[in-house]
């Protein structure tokens, strides 16, 4: 069974970042990594990926266009299964507040803490199993 996780976000370096920072599990099979430029990039390939093995979607919130903040209703909509966590510059508690009514199941602030990352996809990993 392949399983994904979706990374949203318009900076180029933040996929090489990922693939570096999850070389290891992404070599040995045991998840594979998705990278959308754009929010509605990333609703499109949340849609294509029909099985239920779209176990996380990881967005960041500032992007140009469709920020991820109006993305998350829609892919919850489309992908109600698939849980959002929103990555953001901005940690206040306004922000993490509106991601969480929009439907997030959790907000991490950058520099991303991929120790914590790491904990949240073992856990989706293993309710996936």
């Amino acid at each position: 069974m392949s399983v994904y996780i979706l990374v949203v976000d318009d900076e180029p370096d933040v996929e090489e970042l990922f693939r570096q920072q999850f070389r290891r599990d992404i070599k040995s099979g045991r998840f594979s990594m998705e990278f959308a430029a754009s929010a509605p990039d990333a609703l499109a390939r949340a849609g294509e990926i029909k099985d239920p093995t779209l176990i996380l979607i990881l967005s960041d919130i500032n992007m140009p266009g469709m920020s991820g903040l109006e993305m998350l209703p829609k892919v919850r909509a489309e992908r109600p299964d698939v849980p959002v966590i929103m990555i953001t510059a901005y940690g206040d508690a306004a922000t993490r507040r509106r991601a969480m009514e929009r439907g997030a199941v959790g907000l991490l602030t950058k520099p991303i803490d991929f120790a914590l990352l790491r904990h949240e996809i073992d856990a989706r990993l293993g309710q996936a199993a």
